[in-house]
């Protein structure tokens, strides 16, 4: 079965850059934001109107049971699906544009199989998001 769903938890002072973020990031995939709840500290993402199953949340890390051992946030590894290998190179262009810091520009992964196309991005709270097309 595939995942229902999945996301990250940032901390209170990044959200709303974090939600700008992945909006702008994550159109050339055909994600938008669709639900919002706890007072709009929870928003979803959905993609070509299936409910959401990208969800960002914001918490205080102010709480040691927030963070690790160390006082430190984890960041985290995503990759979303791409339906080409020009999705690919978009998902790149909009997620730096909005602010996102390169982690690997388009191109080939024969590491992670021979048809592997894909780029990673930094978010704004640090989070590695990839896009990736040809996933063998």
């Amino acid at each position: 079965m595939p995942i229902s769903h999945t996301g990250v938890t940032v901390s209170t002072d990044k959200f709303k850059e974090v939600i700008a973020w992945y909006t702008a990031a994550l159109a050339p995939l055909g994600y938008a934001p669709t639900r919002s709840f706890a007072d709009g500290n929870v928003i979803g993402f959905g993609c070509d109107g299936v409910a959401p199953d990208w969800w960002v949340v914001s918490r205080d890390f102010s709480s040691t049971a927030a963070a690790t051992p160390g006082g430190t946030i984890v960041a985290t590894h995503h990759a979303f699906r791409a339906k080409d290998q020009e999705t690919v190179k978009a998902f790149h262009e909009a997620a730096l544009a909005a602010g996102g810091k390169d982690n690997g520009a388009p191109g080939p992964r024969p590491q992670y199989g021979p048809t592997n196309y894909g780029a990673f991005v930094f978010d704004p709270a640090g989070n590695n998001i990839e896009a990736v097309h040809g996933r063998d």
